[in-house]
């Protein structure tokens, strides 16, 4: 098994998450001062979750799904506007590393956020790391396999983070559970959170078609302000839309990568799609994407 070529620069940054302490790097494992130990996976990524149970998280056919999704390229103006909010100008002051931004992606599913930030993080003498972690399995092994600079764990983003406080730049929380206080704990001073979620009429079109499709909670955007705003200021915001192009697999894995695929099954998905007229030509994907600054 050979050990993530960026391992070494995260290193410092990782935490041993049942004592807190730093970790250090024993053939193919990590281990704390007091010899808790961590295998490093044959497919590359750190099982930092251990046998704990994480409270989410998705399964392997829907991470297949988003990963055969997001590949084709269909959500690009979505992570467009992520690496913009990530890396752009803002009004307040920044972080500048001369190895450039150190990026946490809590929640980071197939990493194909966490690689478009990391491709468009060149440093002034060497490039930044990203440090990418979720609880599924399947997850892990693709976010270990996004970017050459990408180090990924299993992790559970409802507990405290295994990092080092203000270790990182930049925060991505895009489509994922939220934990405002470890945000603010392992960012540092300029640091920046960067937050996706969905708009109520987000695949509007596709759930019209397939009513038993999960909702959008009307809810969401008071709720991001009520769990934010005691610790970020948001000092940008973009209301994204645009057009998917839809073919029956494409809606098929639309609908699989979300929570919508523990309610319509994947028969139902394809008796449903394959139907005459019953598939829009298109769908609208209606995101906000907002930039914080920890208070």
């Amino acid at each position: 098994m050979a050990v993530p070529r960026s391992l070494p620069a995260v290193l410092s940054a990782l935490r041993c998450p049942l004592c807190g302490r730093e970790l250090a790097l024993s053939g193919s494992a990590l281990r704390c001062p007091q010899r808790d130990t961590f295998n490093i996976a044959r497919q590359g990524y750190l099982s930092l979750l251990a046998d704990a149970k994480a409270r989410s998280g998705d399964d392997d056919a829907m991470m297949i799904a988003r990963d055969r999704f997001l590949g084709s390229g269909a959500y690009a103006p979505l992570r467009d506007a992520i690496v913009q909010a990530a890396l752009g100008e803002s009004g307040g002051p920044q972080t500048h590393r001369a190895d450039g931004a150190h990026i946490v992606d809590a929640g980071s599913g197939s990493g194909y956020y966490l690689a478009g930030v990391l491709a468009a993080n060149e440093g002034a003498e060497t490039a930044g790391w990203g440090f990418g972690f979720d609880s599924a399995v399947r997850g892990a092994r693709l976010t270990a396999k996004c970017h050459p600079r990408a180090v990924a764990a299993t992790w559970d983003a409802f507990r405290p983070f295994p990092l080092a406080d203000r270790c990182a730049d930049i925060v991505l929380d895009i489509f994922s559970p939220r934990n405002p206080s470890e945000f603010a704990r392992v960012l540092a001073p300029g640091g920046r959170l960067v937050v996706a979620h969905p708009r109520a009429d987000h695949l509007a079109e596709l759930r019209a078609a397939v009513p038993d499709m999960v909702g959008i909670d009307p809810e969401k955007e008071r709720r991001l302000h009520a769990a934010l705003d005691p610790l970020f200021t948001e000092d940008h915001r973009q209301e994204l839309a645009f057009e998917v192009a839809l073919t029956p697999d494409r809606a098929a894995d639309l609908i699989g990568m979300t929570p919508s695929a523990r309610h319509v099954s994947a028969a139902d998905r394809s008796e449903r799609l394959a139907a005459e007229g019953a598939l829009p030509a298109a769908v609208t994907a209606a995101v906000t994407v907002s930039r914080w600054e920890p208070r």
